[in-house]
């Protein structure tokens, strides 16, 4: 054999989403009949459009561990380190106790927006993986569906989804010279319309 070409040491990438796969295992994707891994895999090829970065990339694979499985962001950072850690923090939905639950959406989404409006270019990376991912499985089932779509989610109102996601592509704009920005904001107006 000849000389190794092209090998990268992508031993962080690999013990994180073995962790995803076993934090998200038995977890369906909500109504999609596919197991949930696929989503934040989907996001790390996303990322992987936009930067080498183990640590960025390692970050996409885990991103909704914190959110949707018992892993706290102590228990990232133990095994990943803080920067891995904090990203994942960063990208984490806020929680609001107590309020009426649309309320809550919207009150969530709206801090959402927020943070990641202020947030570091390299969370924003990570952020356009997840977002892309949900926003491309929203533009295929609305394809096939049409408005009946937004009757899956607690919130049922077009407008509300409409004001989100374009929110999200704002709070991105930063990353408007990249590809997977320029599919996410596609996507937006193709289910949307044009702005």
């Amino acid at each position: 054999m000849g000389k190794d070409k092209g090998h990268i040491d992508t031993e962080l990438l690999d013990r994180a989403i073995g962790f995803a796969v076993r934090a998200h295992s038995g977890i369906e994707r909500r109504g999609k009949g596919f197991p949930y891994i696929v989503h934040p895999l989907e996001a790390v090829a996303i990322v992987a459009t936009i930067t080498p970065d183990q640590e960025l990339l390692a970050a996409a694979a885990l991103h909704d561990v914190v959110e949707d499985t018992p892993f706290t962001a102590d228990d990232i950072r133990a095994a990943f380190g803080d920067r891995i850690a904090d990203i994942v923090e960063k990208e984490t939905d806020v929680e609001v106790a107590e309020q009426d639950e649309s309320l809550s959406w919207h009150f969530r989404k709206q801090k959402a927006i927020e943070k990641l409006a202020s947030a570091p270019r390299d969370v924003k990376i990570v952020a356009i993986g997840d977002k892309l991912s949900n926003m491309r499985a929203i533009a295929r089932d609305y394809e096939k569906v049409g408005d009946s779509l937004w009757n899956l989610f607690h919130v049922k109102e077009r407008s509300e989804h409409e004001w989100h996601y374009r929110g999200l592509a704002d709070s991105l704009r930063e990353l408007s010279d990249t590809d997977a920005f320029r599919e996410f904001e596609h996507l937006i107006n193709k289910v949307f319309g044009k702005k």
